[in-house]
């Protein structure tokens, strides 16, 4: 049985993690360098760095805090925010992290993801999308949720992970924050679409959440989450003795 991930998120603004609902409404949270020490240490299988502003603001990821961040811990860190080439990924990687999350840099240029693969491998390369429903269709949206593409989601994370993404995160929009649980449907779509792991993100609001996700669909791989875990809702050590418990596998 493969086992499944637990991965806290965190969303950086302005050197700060912050958190908000459907994208919007931030509000400060902590020092994603002490975080990122906390969950390195609770259990945590993974953690993801997201600049949320880089690509709205055109500018670089931060890479002195992420460097920072990186020393501090001791498991797999992927990192996105300002991807948009191949040096960016260098860069990146260089800091510390282990794999790269691309968005809206390979909604700009689709053959960024190719040539990243190629270069440091597919599992190296993890194509984040952001989705939420417009008249009753996945759509794709671009720099932190702010622009509609007017991409059909589940054809376009197709088409990057034929092209070389070797996990795919989906941020749910529609679910992001409301702490009511994972968006299904749309994970259930993914999921049947693609063959490389899915991550589930935006929605969870408690222990049950995540036991629904990994027993109504077998195939995701993840179950990310932010606020539930950065202001102590759930703690990771309880909700994986819960996973256990309901026969779900993790590493405890």
């Amino acid at each position: 049985m493969i086992t499944k991930r637990i991965i806290p998120c965190l969303d950086v603004k302005d050197g700060r993690v912050v958190k908000g609902v459907n994208f919007e409404d931030l509000s400060d949270v902590s020092s994603p360098v002490d975080l990122a020490r906390y969950y390195s240490s609770a259990g945590a299988d993974e953690l993801v760095f997201y600049d949320i502003t880089a690509s709205a603001e055109g500018r670089r990821l931060f890479t002195d805090i992420l460097t920072e961040v990186a020393s501090q811990i001791f498991i797999p860190l992927t990192v996105g925010g300002g991807i948009n080439t191949v040096a960016d990924f260098d860069r990146v990687l260089k800091c510390g992290a282990d794999k790269v999350s691309v968005n809206s840099g390979a909604i700009k240029n689709p053959a960024l993801i190719g040539e990243a693969a190629k270069l440091y491998g597919d599992q190296c390369v993890v194509l984040s999308v952001d989705i939420k429903r417009v008249d009753g269709v996945f759509r794709v949206f671009a720099r932190g949720g702010r622009d509609n593409t007017g991409l059909e989601a589940i054809d376009w994370i197709k088409r990057c992970t034929q092209n070389g993404a070797g996990e795919v995160v989906v941020n749910s929009i529609d679910t992001d924050g409301v702490k009511k649980g994972f968006d299904l449907e749309m994970l259930d779509a993914v999921c049947n679409a693609v063959s490389v792991p899915v991550i589930a993100s935006g929605g969870a609001g408690n222990i049950a959440h995540f036991t629904e996700l990994f027993k109504a669909l077998p195939k995701v791989d993840a179950g990310l989450a932010a606020s539930i875990f950065h202001f102590g809702e759930v703690k990771i050590s309880d909700l994986k003795q819960n996973l256990k418990q309901n026969g779900i596998s993790v590493r405890l």
